[in-house]
């Protein structure tokens, strides 16, 4: 049985952790109103600059872009965005439980990862990583998405890969993460989807062709830019849920320490006052 003296260090140390983890919860609650506030307001230009892209690829059928061009898939680009840091429960672990299935041969996979645990649990187990961005999970900004959406819009047209998908995890609340899939390249299959459902005329300048030449590039940026936010809220609201399951269960270790420390301080004291009263009956 552990002494009284173990039993305070250990009580001070949960303690300690404590302290920590509880600061971390009121971080992220801090970090996650802000970045759901942002993740909100960039859901009503996404889905307008999608409806925008369904009427000129409804008017401009014939349009030809590199990013339009269907080609046999002999490889496929993955970009799976992660988080930096870890402390965040299964957030970044689910992500990689919806992207693996989709997986069947390794040498016709690419991945572009966003975020440290994605590079480090696909490096270690053998997966070939073409690209790789960290230092900004929380924090995304536009310039980070325009960079990746270049990268991949280069990467199609050079046809180092004939598809792109991207795997984030979708925000509803800190504890409604949804890991999700969809296809970013090619855009032709998106577009025709999107033309059936376009229901806005729109009369362009210079001509439909130049329209599109320069919104499709705008659209993958667009949705690149908001699947970061939506990891970054994701991120954020798994770590507040997580440091507030921590802070919780330190307390219960607490509340269980005290009472033992309390047990092994009363038999001492039991045992210490029967020496105490041997003596004395010895002495007579």
């Amino acid at each position: 049985m552990p002494s009284a003296q173990d039993i305070r260090r250990r009580i001070k140390s949960v303690k300690n952790i404590q302290q920590i983890t509880k600061a971390m919860k009121m971080v992220a609650a801090a970090r996650l109103r802000r970045a759901q506030e942002k993740a909100n307001t960039s859901k009503p230009y996404t889905t307008k600059i999608r409806q925008v892209l369904a009427s000129v690829a409804a008017s401009a059928k014939d349009a030809a872009h590199p990013l339009l061009e269907i080609r046999d898939v002999k490889r496929t680009v993955f970009l799976v965005l992660s988080s930096d840091k870890g402390l965040a429960g299964a957030y970044s672990t689910n992500v990689f439980k919806e992207l693996v299935p989709q997986i069947t041969e390794k040498s016709k996979i690419g991945l572009v990862t966003v975020g440290r645990k994605a590079r480090d649990y696909f490096q270690r187990r053998g997966y070939t990583v073409d690209a790789e961005y960290t230092g900004f999970s929380e924090r995304p900004s536009y310039d980070h998405a325009w960079a990746i959406a270049r990268d991949l819009a280069q990467r199609f047209e050079s046809g180092d890969c004939d598809e792109i998908y991207l795997v984030y995890t979708q925000f509803y609340s800190p504890i409604n993460l949804k890991p999700t899939t969809i296809k970013l390249l090619p855009l032709a299959d998106i577009t025709a989807q999107a033309a059936e459902q376009a229901n806005t005329e729109y009369i362009f300048e210079p001509s439909a062709d130049e329209v599109l030449g320069l919104l499709l590039p705008k659209y993958l940026e667009t949705t690149i830019y908001g699947a970061l936010l939506q990891s970054a809220a994701s991120e954020l609201g798994a770590r507040m849920t997580a440091m507030e399951a921590a802070t919780d269960n330190a307390e219960d270790i607490i509340s269980k320490l005290i009472l033992n420390y309390n047990k092994v301080r009363q038999a001492t004291i039991t045992r210490e006052i029967s020496e105490i009263v041997g003596g004395a009956e010895a002495l007579k």
